[in-house]
């Protein structure tokens, strides 16, 4: 009987050592997955990529809650569980009011505008390969100092606006902006209304980067960029107060936080 218990915790500690998981299940978080080559990932019963080498990831939204259960199938039917129970964040909320109503709304034709680069972002967004070029980790895109975090929130004249997404980063006009990762341009837009000049990075397996208030974009929408590349240039474009890169992640439809996947920038 002990020699079977023996075999069996053994067999469970072959396969919980053949799946590494590194990250947080946290609001706006991510986990990043390596199993063996050829198995298979489910995230409450839904399918998520896998490369080949056995790299996968998965986020986690802004306001999400409960338990996700991961599930890992190995190419010779083992099988992995873990429960991840989604840790809640606490976001800055700050009330403006006696703000001019059309600071607050926009007017038809912008908001005409607004909806056709909400669908170029969503088509640019829906590019899927299976390949983990975010295998490497990831670098900062621009140095400067931080002005913006994720999940902050402003209440202007007493209506809610949509959550802060995004990592801003303060700099000057003109200063470089480099890929923090390897992926594909799928998106480039000189002068979107919020977002002014645009560039969309997908990093594989639904993991995309978005890059806001540019002043010069320096790649083309298809081009296939290393992480280091120069892929732009900061500036105040769109509905920007001041010169600034907002640096944005979604996993699939999920906003998620670049920042803690960050070692701390020296210098500011």
């Amino acid at each position: 009987m002990r020699i079977l218990l023996a075999f069996v915790l053994a067999i469970a500690s072959s396969l919980a050592s053949a799946v590494e998981l590194t990250g947080t299940a946290v609001q706006g978080g991510l986990v990043f997955g390596k199993a063996t080559p050829g198995s298979s990932v489910m995230l409450d019963g839904e399918t998520v990529a896998i490369s080949g080498e056995g790299h996968f990831v998965v986020g986690f939204g802004r306001d999400e809650t409960g338990t996700r259960e991961l599930q890992v199938t190995s190419a010779d039917g083992s099988v992995f569980h873990k429960s991840m129970v989604v840790t809640a964040k606490e976001y800055a909320i700050e009330r403006v009011d006696g703000l001019p109503p059309a600071t607050v709304t926009p007017d038809p034709a912008a908001a005409a505008r607004i909806r056709e680069d909400a669908r170029m972002v969503a088509s640019a967004r829906q590019h899927r390969d299976n390949r983990a070029w975010y295998a490497n980790g990831f670098t900062w895109p621009a140095k400067g100092r931080i002005s913006g975090v994720y999940g902050s929130q402003r209440i202007l004249n007493g209506e809610p606006r949509r959550p802060h997404f995004g990592l801003d980063i303060a700099a000057p006009e003109g200063t470089a902006v480099f890929a923090p990762a390897d992926g594909l341009v799928t998106m480039t837009h000189p002068d979107m209304y919020f977002s002014g000049g645009t560039i969309i990075l997908d990093h594989g397996q639904g993991l995309s980067s978005t890059f806001l208030h540019l002043s010069k974009i320096l790649v083309e929408a298809g081009t296939f960029v290393k992480q280091g590349d120069l892929i732009a240039r900061i500036g105040a474009t769109g509905r920007a107060s001041g010169p600034h890169l907002d640096w944005r992640m979604n996993w699939l439809d999920r906003r998620v936080d670049p920042q803690p996947l960050m070692q701390p920038m020296g210098g500011f």
